[in-house]
């Protein structure tokens, strides 16, 4: 069975139902947790001119605080939190790689049309991924 398991995560609402999976898919594994999320590099205009300072930092320090409390639940140590800038898919295949992840779970929203056409960062992964990958689709809201 898996060794070590990398969630990637975007923090939102919708992980919640994610999470279950992890915690079942470890449960069952008895494997090493880490969890990564990914900040976006934001353009290269001036916020000083936006009036912004540094809303990149707010961010950072936003996802960090978040990632501390979801590590809390899912009971996963210091150096199993990850939080990164830059390419969603490129930030989360190096982490899994740097990790030694055996296996990798995302949420994928099922999209359909032009922007599964387009991809997303769940296929990205995927497609790109040395390990197992895990996309839990997540619900559709009614």
């Amino acid at each position: 069975m898996y060794k070590h398991i990398l969630f990637a995560t975007d923090l939102t609402d919708e992980t919640e139902y994610v999470i279950n999976k992890v915690k079942t898919m470890c449960g069952y594994s008895s494997a090493k947790l880490s969890i990564v999320h990914v900040v976006e590099p934001l353009p290269g205009y001036s916020y000083a001119y936006l009036g912004i300072e540094d809303i990149e930092g707010q961010l950072l320090n936003e996802a960090r605080q978040s990632m501390e409390k979801l590590a809390g639940r899912l009971n996963v140590a210091k150096d199993g939190q990850h939080v990164e800038v830059g390419p969603t898919k490129t930030k989360i295949l190096k982490i899994a790689d740097e990790v030694n992840a055996d296996l990798i779970i995302c949420g994928s929203h099922g999209r359909h049309g032009l922007s599964l056409l387009l991809g997303s960062t769940a296929n990205a992964i995927l497609h790109g991924a040395k390990c197992d990958v895990l996309t839990v689709r997540l619900p559709e809201e009614s």
